[in-house]
């Protein structure tokens, strides 16, 4: 099996992205919403420049990352929050690293200086990911939202740029 790359996102991956994204929201541990949006408003909440998939030797989509800001005001420019959405059946080949990897070359390189995310605790796996890329747990917001009828706490992370000053 070949290993994914990874290029940026294009409208036409439009059907592979939204349907990864509702795969992880019916998971039910990824987010707090519970159906993936059209690709208009997929499109018009992301900055273009920073969308990302993984694909196979076939350019079958196996995940994708993106970012969005995190404000409108320009004390903020620098400040990003990302999402990160594998394939069930593309996880544990490595891809979320390599995107998260391809997003932190990205942003860095325009400057961003802090990536961050919002995770549920009981997603393990993500946010091991997230530490192994060098993000840390910069606080915890307890009952912050309810999903599915019940209270969810959330873990927020980030990652500080060492290259971005």
């Amino acid at each position: 099996m070949a290993q994914p790359t990874v290029r940026p996102m294009r409208a036409t991956d439009a059907d592979r992205v939204l349907a990864i994204y509702q795969a992880g929201l019916d998971a039910g541990d990824a987010s707090f919403e519970t159906t993936a949006p059209d690709w208009a408003a997929f499109d018009a909440a992301r900055l273009p420049d920073h969308r990302f998939v993984a694909v196979d030797g076939d350019d079958t989509v196996l995940g994708w990352i993106a970012v969005a800001p995190t404000s409108a005001r320009a004390v903020y420019a620098g400040v990003v929050e990302h999402s990160v959405y594998v394939d069930p059946a593309a996880r544990r080949r490595g891809v979320a690293r390599l995107l998260l990897d391809t997003l932190i070359a990205s942003t860095e390189a325009a400057g961003v200086w802090t990536i961050q995310s919002g995770v549920f605790p009981e997603n393990t796996a993500s946010r091991a990911l997230h530490q192994r890329a060098g993000f840390r747990v910069i606080g915890f917001r307890e009952r912050v939202g309810r999903h599915h009828g019940r209270w969810r706490d959330v873990v927020l992370l980030e990652r500080r740029s060492p290259a971005v000053n």
